[in-house]
């Protein structure tokens, strides 16, 4: 029976474990509740795996200001400045389409070895 406290206590931290991970993702100290006034992303495109452009939105009121940012491992530049646009970019005429959809179109039939 000395051995139930000990047991008790495990699954206590095991149950704590989720319960302090949702926090953290749901607070300001675990960055994942808020995001800075004046500020929203507008487009964002993946050029490789760790690298991206981002339109982003900063300001409020008459001093907004698009800016388009150069993401990369080793930092983060400021590659041009625009006023905000009226309209959003719209997506691609493919954004409807499911993903085989996609593949299907992109993908031509095997060629003939002999021509015919």
């Amino acid at each position: 029976m000395n051995w139930l406290g000990p047991l008790a206590s495990f699954i206590a931290v095991l149950a704590l474990i989720p319960v302090a991970l949702w926090l953290l993702k749901r607070t300001p100290i675990g960055g994942g509740a808020t995001t800075p006034a004046g500020m929203r992303v507008i487009a964002s495109l993946p050029i490789a795996p760790n690298q991206r452009l981002l339109t982003v939105e900063v300001g409020q009121g008459n001093d907004r200001q698009w800016l388009v940012l150069g993401v990369t491992p080793a930092g983060i530049r400021t590659l041009h400045t625009l006023p905000p646009q009226a309209d959003l970019p719209s997506a691609p005429a493919s954004a409807g389409l499911s993903f085989a959809q996609l593949l299907g179109r992109t993908q031509r039939p095997p060629e003939d070895p002999h021509g015919r």
